[in-house]
């Protein structure tokens, strides 16, 4: 008899865990897909005012750019297979373009801040527009944990700006 009881209690008990750790996923699941939807909605708007200024076939990333004014940018190709750069602000209105050939890749401007600055781990790069031109922020941290911002022209790939030690 106390046998039975005992296997019945384990039954109950990992019931129990398992139906708590099927809420926990569940939970944690709507929470990601709740605080992603910003980053799809923006994401599926800047392809649509993209795909209205140029002819984009293929997109290959995207971009949430939030120094001075926040815009969003889509480096994709267009139906001649061409790279291209599409710069939206937030507003949606005065996209730029721009073919990816004219100006740095995310890689090379990823590199520059390598080589500039050495001892620091590149967490993430972002394109978008920095005082009405085109710029890559690097954003680093360093081995005391402080992060670095890194403004590079995507034109020129002149250091444009640099945010330290924050």
């Amino acid at each position: 008899m106390k046998t039975k009881d005992k296997e019945h209690r384990r039954v109950v008990i990992l019931l129990s865990a398992i139906t708590v750790l099927l809420i926990v996923i569940l939970f944690a699941s709507i929470f990601y897909l709740r605080s992603s939807r910003p980053m799809r909605q923006a994401r599926n708007e800047a392809i649509e005012i993209a795909e209205r200024y140029t002819d984009l076939a293929e997109v290959e990333q995207f971009y949430w750019f939030t120094r001075e004014e926040t815009s969003f940018s889509i480096v994709g190709k267009d139906t001649n297979n061409n790279e291209i750069v599409v710069i939206i602000p937030k507003s949606g209105e005065k996209v730029s373009v721009y073919n990816q050939g004219d100006g740095l890749t995310e890689a090379e401007a990823k590199a520059f801040v390598r080589d500039n600055h050495q001892g620091q781990q590149i967490q993430k790069a972002a394109l978008g527009i920095f005082k009405g031109e085109p710029a890559w922020e690097v954003m680093t941290k360093d081995d005391q944990g402080r992060l670095n911002y890194y403004l590079i022209g995507f034109k020129d790939g002149e250091e444009i700006k640099a945010v330290t030690e924050l």
